[in-house]
């Protein structure tokens, strides 16, 4: 499998921290950077990672199985998860995970038509002091109204 220039080195770099025969701590890792170049864990990328870091394809399934922030479908460009665990859920974020699937037009874990967002409800954030949060990316957003995350639809649609 052929990655970047800069993943490549990112990945040398991971092998390298590890003692001599800790590779395999370096599988979540490189699945996450990988993930984020190629759009998705794919059997192929599994069978890399397991071969790079001296594990079994299996072993790295069951990581891959174990980790929400793991996917084996791409995603949107911009990976939209609403939290919908108590503290959110008590102040919102049900009704929030609600507008988002009718503003987006998708269901939980699937990708608009443009590829452009995919949407997913996740428990617990640990923003609970900042309920209803949200994930964009790797970004938070606390307190959010549906208001606040049509605009923010707005402004990553006009990124594009």
């Amino acid at each position: 499998m052929t990655f970047s220039p800069e993943l490549e080195a990112r990945f040398e770099k991971l092998l390298k921290i590890y003692p001599e025969g800790r590779q395999r701590s370096a599988v979540v890792p490189m699945l996450m950077y990988a993930q984020d170049e190629v759009g998705s864990v794919t059997r192929e990328l599994v069978e890399e990672v397991a071969r790079r870091c001296g594990v079994n394809p299996l072993q790295v399934d069951e990581v891959v199985g174990y980790y929400s922030m793991l996917h084996t479908k791409p995603l949107g460009k911009h990976h939209v998860q609403v939290c919908t665990n108590i503290s959110c859920l008590l102040v919102g974020g049900e009704e929030l995970y609600e507008h988002a699937k009718k503003t987006l037009g998708v269901g939980n874990k699937e990708v608009t038509a443009d590829g452009l967002f995919s949407l997913e409800e996740v428990e617990c954030m640990g923003a609970c002091s900042w309920a209803p949060a949200i994930q964009v990316n790797y970004d938070f957003y606390h307190h959010v109204t549906p208001e606040k995350l049509d605009k923010l639809i707005q402004d990553l649609r006009k990124l594009q």
